[in-house]
């Protein structure tokens, strides 16, 4: 990656830089240190988002970060634009933003404070909707859709969970049944629910603290959704939390600070965010770690789409 990553600083005026190798999961980031300013320079995994997919993401991030949230802006290449392609590879360059991650899956969350945080993250979240509405997206914009047809159709955006060659006989039929009835019950209420761009990926490793501010990063699986898939994601890793119903007040409380939403169905989004990952994984079970991880999201899905099928009117007994 090392002629990339020259080429690319060239391209954007940043060669001599110091640069940092800091993620290599989905995407290579690094971390560019130029004077006394930094930079994320992002190496895309090919094939993961087109062109125009890209570029509606960085017009979407200069907006936001215009209407005084919390992202990375981009920054424009020597000739102006946002986005090159070097041997195959889309790059390009984002504001480094302050401050620390929430904390990670492995560790858990790194804050003195964690009721007061997420009610922080709803507050930010709220206002990164709010703007998102604002925002009138130009005529070639292009995300993927966290819709019904995403989550739970035949091609879900990340995997058919159910045909994880992993399960067992009763979790592939836990599974498929849940599918079933979690249709028809989104089926019933979509056309109510709040939907619009979303970020999709709040994870604790993708929430930025300092102190009592946050900031959000890693837009890779940002696009069109519910909005409670937003408030979903942020919550269902930290189920186990043992002060899990604070935080959950906290930010449902912090984002009522901002923006009105409908939570009767946040069960049902919990639900389907559990089981996003275990389709997710099944294309990662041969990297590091991806056999725990693999397994911890399945326990996750089960316990958390069992309770949700026991209270569904459709759940079929």
């Amino acid at each position: 990656m090392s002629g990339v990553v020259d080429q690319a600083l060239e391209l954007w005026g940043l060669s001599g830089s110091q640069v940092t190798l800091i993620a290599t999961r989905e995407n290579h980031v690094y971390r560019v240190d130029r004077e006394d300013t930094s930079f994320a320079l992002r190496l895309h995994r090919r094939g993961l988002h087109s062109n125009a997919a890209l570029q509606s993401e960085l017009a979407w991030l200069s907006a936001l970060g215009g209407d005084g949230i919390g992202v990375p802006t981009p920054l424009a290449a020597l000739d102006g634009q946002n986005l090159h392609t070097v041997d195959g590879i889309q790059v390009d360059v984002l504001s480094w933003l302050p401050g620390r991650p929430l904390g990670s899956t492995s560790a858990g969350i790194d804050h003195s404070d964690s009721p007061a945080v997420f009610r922080a993250i709803g507050r930010e979240m709220a206002r990164f909707h709010r703007a998102s509405d604002r925002w009138t997206p130009p005529a070639a914009f292009s995300r993927w859709s966290w819709d019904r047809a995403g989550l739970l159709g035949d091609a879900p955006l990340w995997g058919r969970f159910w045909e994880n060659p992993t399960l067992t006989g009763d979790d592939s039929e836990l599974l498929t049944r849940y599918r079933r009835v979690a249709n028809t019950d989104l089926a019933q209420m979509e056309a109510s629910l709040d939907y619009g761009l979303i970020h999709a990926d709040l994870v604790r490793e993708n929430i930025m603290t300092d102190g009592q501010n946050v900031r959000f990063i890693d837009f890779d699986d940002a696009g069109f959704g519910f909005r409670l898939f937003d408030i979903a994601t942020a919550l269902v890793k930290n189920l186990n939390e043992p002060d899990y119903p604070l935080l959950k007040d906290a930010l449902l409380d912090g984002y009522r600070q901002e923006r009105d939403i409908d939570t009767a169905l946040l069960d049902l989004f919990l639900s389907l965010r559990a089981v996003t990952y275990v389709g997710w994984i099944t294309l990662r079970l041969s990297e590091e770690g991806g056999p725990a991880r693999n397994t911890r999201f399945i326990e996750t899905a089960r316990t958390v789409v069992s309770e949700y099928l026991n209270r569904s009117a459709h759940g079929e007994g």
